[in-house]
């Protein structure tokens, strides 16, 4: 942690020491500020890998593609994908798509479309 993260955590911790949502919630914006810094290091390494694999025949003339059609060119992607993926689960949960303000946005948007449709024969 950085001295001036480590300082104004300290100012807001003797502020809320005894808040536990503070806590909680500087936990939770932690994961997922490394979850974003997993992410970036897997695109930058994935693409120096991918250019790499393009190069690898390069003398000075041209760039040849056989290193694209290569299991070892994506096989690293693939399987650190998964486990980013993993890291997603864990830090946004297991709904991260349709969590419970999805449903209730989709409950209202069709309660109102229903309420619309009773009016309109009225």
């Amino acid at each position: 942690m950085g001295r001036s993260r480590k300082r104004m955590y300290e100012e807001y911790s003797q502020e809320f020491t005894s808040d536990e949502s503070f806590n909680a919630a500087y936990k939770k914006v932690r994961r997922i500020k490394r979850f974003y810094s997993h992410l970036k290091i897997y695109i930058i390494v994935n693409l120096i890998i991918i250019v790499s694999s393009l190069n690898r025949g390069f003398f000075g003339r041209e760039i040849t593609h056989n290193g694209l059609l290569d299991w070892d060119t994506y096989s690293t992607a693939i399987f650190w994908g998964i486990g980013l993926a993993i890291h997603a689960i864990s830090v946004f949960g297991g709904d991260l798509f349709f969590n419970n303000e999805w449903e209730q946005r989709k409950i209202q948007e069709y309660m109102k479309k229903e309420q619309g449709n009773t009016n309109k024969w009225q």
